[in-house]
């Protein structure tokens, strides 16, 4: 599949983005040689692969649930650069 400067605009429109002619070049070879190497792809036979949800052969990725102590507040706290009533405090973000 071969791609136009023109596609290569329309797609930069879309994403609001402003490219330079030179920009313009350098993108539509860029994914020019991304769409070939995806072309290249879909042309290997596949059908005696199957299909496989992770590269490695995992069965089970979480540790067990165990009960444990949680941290001591006064330690949590410790670092922090401000803080009240055993409470971090943090900048208001949202205005009223």
């Amino acid at each position: 599949m071969e791609i136009t400067n023109e596609e290569i605009r329309h797609v930069a429109n879309l994403a609001r983005l402003d490219l330079q002619e030179d920009d313009l070049e350098m993108f539509t070879g860029q994914v020019g040689k991304i769409l070939q190497y995806i072309d290249t792809l879909n042309r290997v036979d596949t059908d005696q692969i199957e299909p496989a949800a992770n590269a490695l052969p995992l069965s089970n990725a979480f540790r067990n649930d165990d009960e444990k102590e949680h941290a001591n507040r006064n330690a949590a706290l410790s670092n922090a650069p401000v803080k009240e009533g055993g409470v971090f405090l943090v900048p208001k973000i949202i205005e009223d």
